[in-house]
This record gives C-alpha cells, structure tokens and sequence, in this order.
C-alpha cells in the first residue's frame, strides 16, 4: 500500500523579541505582598476560629515596613514584577479593539532578574532611587491606616518584550507600550487601577535615550 502523504498546515512559531526604553514620567509606586503578612495569614488559618482571641498588635516598623515593599534582585538592584508589563499590555489590547485572548498567548516579557526572596517572581531593573512613601490608604471596613511603600520619583527602565510576529508587528508592540504607558500605567495607583481610578503614578514614554548601566 503507498503511504499517505501529510501536509502540515500549522508553521512554527514565528517569536521576536524587541527592547524598548521606557522613562517615568509619574511617580512609580511598589507596594509588593510582604512576607509577615503571607505568615499571618497561614497562622491564622492554621489557628483556625481562635486566630483573634487574646491577640495584641504589634507595633508598626516603618522602616521594615518600607523594605519589605521592594523588589530586590540577586544582585541588589531595584526591579518592578516582570509580569505587570505583561498584565497591562493585555489590558491595553481592549483600547485598540485586540482580542486579549490571543494577547495572551502572544505576548511575553524576559526579566533582566528575579528576586532574592521570591525566585518565581522575575524583575525588570528599576534605575533610579527609591524613597520611603507614607501615605492614608482605606480598607474595605472604611477604616483608615498608614501605608508605606517604595517610590522612585525619576525611574528608567529597558522592556525586553517577545511576541509572535503572526500577530504582531515590532510597531505593533511599540504603539501597545506606549499606550501602556499613557493610558494603563503599572504599579500602585495607577491608571487602570482595579480598586479606584488610580492616582495618576506608574505612567511612562517611550524614548530613545540611552540607559546608563549603573546601581541606582
């Protein structure tokens, strides 16, 4: 019997990968899950219904508190979740009409690190200095407390984005950052903000400036 002949009707994947600076032009605000509150929660619910009985807060250290809100690499500098950049992207698809299904299977940032204290999470470099950032936030009791976080007020950073050139053009991924960076913003308070309308920080534009390799 002579054997069928296949034809393959599906191509490789057609994946580039483009760099694009980016340079602040807001405040960028990082407040990461600090890893007291991740063991608070597991003791409470290993603690079960007596969690809060006979429990007494603890004072507050703010500079703990501040520290615990970064990002820090292996090799010490400052980065923000790769991830955000993936996230806003994604979401940046509805303002042009693009399907955010396929946005995810076709868009992907390349970390410059990861973190020294969660290696899952990857980081993009962060060049500019942070400072400590105190400010009123409300819980959903209506309740008001003090939040501190990291702020870098002059922030650059270098996006390492790959994408499936079936479905994007190199213009295509440049138009969606900068779209991300005017209109979605990244970090606390911004834009596209899941809980309120944002404080306007975590916006950027793209430039063509050269970023200097050096610590913050």
């Amino acid at each position: 019997m002579e054997k069928q002949k296949q034809q393959v009707q599906i191509a490789p994947p057609n994946l580039q990968t483009v760099v694009l600076n980016i340079e602040g032009l807001s405040p960028l605000v990082i407040h990461r899950f600090s890893s007291k509150a991740k063991q608070e929660m597991a003791d409470k619910m290993q603690a079960g219904s007596v969690a809060k009985k006979g429990k007494k807060r603890e004072a507050a250290d703010f500079t703990k508190l501040y520290n615990e809100s970064r990002y820090i690499s292996n090799e010490g500098w400052d980065g923000f979740n790769a991830a955000c950049i993936r996230a806003a992207s994604i979401s940046a698809c509805r303002l042009v009409g693009f399907k955010m299904t396929l946005a995810k299977l076709s868009l992907f940032v390349i970390p410059d690190g990861y973190d020294k204290v969660e290696p899952e999470f990857g980081l993009i470099r962060i060049f500019g200095k942070p400072r400590r950032l105190e400010s009123i936030a409300r819980v959903e009791t209506g309740a008001c407390y003090v939040t501190v976080r990291a702020c870098y007020d002059d922030w650059k950073a270098k996006v390492q984005i790959r994408f499936d050139a079936d479905q994007f053009s190199i213009s295509d991924v440049t138009n969606l950052l900068a779209r991300v960076g005017e209109q979605v913003g990244i970090g606390e308070g911004r834009h596209d903000s899941r809980n309120s309308v944002g404080m306007g920080w975590g916006s950027f534009r793209l430039t063509n400036e050269k970023i200097v390799e050096k610590a913050a």
